[in-house]
């Protein structure tokens, strides 16, 4: 008989035991910053800033019963059984009807339904890139596809930002000289429109010039887009699929920011060749995305007006992003910055470049406030001054609080280093004549010589008084 009696193993032991099975990759594979603190968002005591999170209790509980229950009555069998890799039909339709809302028509043809607008990014690496492949993307990116570039051992190019996004000068310099190396990009990654974590948008004149690049090089672009929807203040601009055609644009996008990340729902919608090959890849990671979640969906669009919902979130969301800014505006210091986004989850925050936010987080966290540091954001190591802050996951009440807390622990990092150094506090930059200002970047420096990316930046404003 056996005791059930387990020795513990040592770490060491452990190590030793498996390392020789580890791919390679594992090598270089990276731990995203978000999955990491999503484990803050379940206690109750931790303002959590950090994850890009919906406010999910918004979507009534009964209408989400209801459509339950009509899925069950009329598509039970076929919501519990597998479907099609590339996605039910009626699914299908109601992507082409957001897709139409932005201003593009689709075939149903050209897309394939997801697991989540993150899959898309990986069965967009597993289609296109061998290990040492270039991909382009901006300085800073998404966060989370940084651990997808890296499981693909990817060599990734990052081209600063400004205000008005992706500086396409750059991205024509980086490109020739990557052509004269003998290095040809698979593909530029872009979040285009309000960006994560930078908060900016592309220009109407850089997405045109980006789509021109694309075209005359014959690039392949990764336009990631699952904000276009919430906004804030501006117009809208123009899809680069739109301007593109669909000629050299896979397009990404989801259903987690305009109804559920729960659902688990994305879409991508590209040239053909590359869908057919990314169907190939999608039929080896998961078979098929879930049936339970297409009828949901398809319930939900056809329950009513869906742009009503998401009209209510916009107006949710705007409201935390103004009191975010105020917070900031009162209790950060002066020597910081932070973009004014026009739509989408995300402040990017720049603090003295003596102050890291990595170590910064565990002093954060002593206080029980938690975002994501900027290094997360760059393969290169820059960022290190740089925060994201998220507005959409918690009440108002909540963002105060928690900027207050957080204000606190950078005054403290500044109060700090002007008692060792001697140095007086900061001067406030310039007033500018606008709400946002633009900080001017120097031209192209050697990787990890650039200085972090700035946006649209609010240098202290005073607090904004609104009439009403």
């Amino acid at each position: 008989m056996t005791s059930g009696f387990r020795r513990p193993r040592s770490t060491a032991r452990d190590l030793e035991r498996y390392a020789a099975l580890f791919a390679e990759r594992t090598k270089v594979m990276k731990s995203s910053a978000m999955r990491d603190l999503m484990a803050l968002t379940e206690r109750e005591d931790v303002i959590s800033l950090a994850g890009g999170m919906p406010d999910t209790s918004t979507f009534p509980p009964d209408s989400y019963a209801s459509l339950m229950t009509s899925v069950a009555a009329d598509s039970c069998a076929r919501a519990l059984q597998y479907g099609p890799t590339e996605g039910l039909a009626v699914i299908k339709s109601c992507i082409a009807e957001v897709m139409r809302s932005e201003g593009m028509e689709i075939d149903t043809d050209e897309v394939l339904v997801t697991t989540g607008g993150q899959q898309v990014i990986d069965l967009v690496c597993k289609t296109l890139l061998d290990p040492g492949d270039v991909v382009v993307t901006e300085a800073p990116t998404y966060p989370g596809a940084v651990p997808t570039f890296c499981a693909y051992q990817a060599d990734v190019v990052q081209i600063t930002m400004d205000h008005d996004g992706m500086r396409t000068d750059e991205l024509e310099t980086t490109l020739d000289e990557l052509e004269r190396d003998g290095r040809r990009p698979k593909f530029i990654y872009t979040v285009p429109t309000f960006h994560n974590p930078a908060g900016v948008t592309l220009a109407l004149e850089r997405r045109r010039e980006l789509v021109r690049i694309a075209g005359e090089r014959e690039l392949l672009v990764l336009e990631d887009n699952p904000y276009g929807l919430l906004r804030y203040e501006g117009s809208p601009l123009a899809t680069l699929r739109a301007l593109d055609g669909g000629e050299f644009v896979i397009y990404a996008s989801t259903f987690s920011k305009i109804l559920s990340p729960g659902v688990r729902l994305g879409w991508a919608a590209a040239p053909p060749p590359v869908l057919e090959k990314m169907n190939i890849g999608k039929q080896g990671s998961d078979l098929c995305s879930s049936s339970i979640s297409q009828f949901f969906v398809s319930a939900y669009f056809e329950s009513g007006p869906w742009e009503a919902y998401v009209r209510s979130l916009i107006e949710i969301y705007r409201r935390r992003r103004d009191v975010m800014l105020d917070s900031l505006a009162e209790h950060f210091p002066r020597e910081a910055q932070w973009t004014h986004p026009e739509g989408g989850l995300f402040i990017w925050a720049m603090l003295p470049e003596y102050i890291d936010t990595t170590d910064l987080l565990a002093r954060a966290l002593e206080e029980r406030v938690a975002f994501v540091p900027g290094r997360a954001a760059f393969l290169d190591g820059r960022g290190g001054s740089s925060m994201r802050l998220n507005f959409s996951g918690v009440t108002e009440e909540l963002i105060r609080e928690g900027i207050r807390r957080l204000g606190e622990v950078v005054r403290e990092q500044v109060d700090l280093y002007g008692t060792l150094t001697g140095a007086a506090p900061g001067a406030p930059p310039a007033r500018a004549a606008t709400r946002g200002a633009a900080v001017s970047q120097p031209t192209r420096q050697p990787a990890g010589e650039r200085p972090a990316a700035v946006a649209k930046v609010v240098p202290l404003p005073a607090k904004r008084t609104r009439a009403g």
